[in-house]
């Protein structure tokens, strides 16, 4: 399954803003692909992930019952 651009922009998002992380695009190359983050960022980022989905989910939720 192919994600759409929105939902890419905000997993990038998340990676900067709770991981460090500049950049989700392989660039061949140890230093620059590989990070050292500790568990409660790798955490917080999943849940900050999880709720973006349940916020998603239950605005289209809404959506369809209109």
């Amino acid at each position: 399954m192919e994600l759409n651009d929105d939902v890419k922009n905000l997993i990038a998002t998340i990676a900067q803003k709770q991981l460090g992380i500049e950049t989700l695009e392989q660039r061949h190359s140890d230093s620059l692909d590989f990070y050292d983050c500790g568990v409660l960022s790798i955490k917080k980022a999943l849940e900050t992930a999880f709720m973006a989905g349940v916020e998603v989910g239950l605005t289209h939720n809404k959506e369809a019952i209109r």
